[in-house]
């Protein structure tokens, strides 16, 4: 049977590659990356060419710059399941692997793909490698705590609308935001409305050259920043222990 699995490769450094990752990526029989209809090297693609030679990875574009839910994306969709299942129909019973920047349940392309190639073939095994996420890799990096003891974690894509981030910031739990580059002066103006600013964390372009990690406060209010962004918003903490009570 076919086999097409799923593989978190991290947030860009090629470091941060699972063991398990590295492992399929270096053995399996394709590497399927995605890119952008517009041509550039992505992330995913990056990170890949570190654990598979170059003639094991073919490029599989999707609409990476739509982020609306638009007759373009679905039409990539079609077109992506279409090209990874005319490579199954040529090697039967094969392992293809499809890299997926952070996981591969968080946000990813891959959970279209994998509904669609199977829609197109019928009989499909299909698996998942877990991948370090921007969320813990930033927190890493910066030093900051995502949660602890009985604190709660929202993760919030921007893309839902600054009023359901206003209403997680309310609630005083930790807040991590990702897809927020086009809208950060409205972000950063939530984050100031509800006095959760000052200990907000942000990060971009991480594992990669130019990577920048800074307080949020730190952030131009009228300048947006990169798609692949993300921001760490802590809970309120008094002191050690603060969320065991």
């Amino acid at each position: 049977m076919n086999t097409l699995i799923g593989v978190g490769v991290g947030p860009g450094d090629p470091d941060l590659v699972t063991v398990k990752a590295a492992n399929l990526l270096a053995k399996a029989d394709v590497v399927f990356v995605p890119v952008a209809d517009t041509g550039e090297t992505g992330r995913a693609e990056q990170t890949v060419l570190f654990y598979a030679e170059a003639w094991r990875v073919e490029r599989v574009v999707f609409a990476l710059h739509d982020r609306e839910h638009t007759a373009r994306r679905e039409q990539a969709w079609d077109a992506a399941a279409a090209q990874v299942a005319r490579w199954f129909a040529g090697h039967p019973d094969t392992t293809a692997a499809f890299a997926t920047i952070g996981d591969p349940c968080v946000y990813s392309t891959f959970t279209y793909l994998a509904a669609s190639v199977r829609d197109a073939m019928g009989e499909l095994e299909v698996g998942l490698i877990p991948g370090i996420t921007a969320m813990q890799d930033l927190a890493a990096r910066s030093g900051t705590p995502l949660v602890e003891g009985r604190e709660a974690l929202s993760l919030f894509p921007m893309t839902a609308g600054a009023d359901r981030f206003r209403e997680a910031l309310t609630r005083g739990d930790a807040v991590v935001a990702y897809k927020f580059g086009r809208m950060l002066p409205e972000t950063l103006a939530v984050l100031r409305e509800t006095g959760r600013l000052e200990n907000a964390v942000y990060g971009a372009g991480l594992g990669l050259t130019g990577e920048d990690i800074r307080p949020a406060a730190d952030l131009d209010p009228d300048e947006p920043g990169p798609y692949l962004s993300t921001l760490i918003v802590p809970p309120v903490r008094t002191g050690r222990g603060e969320g065991l009570r």
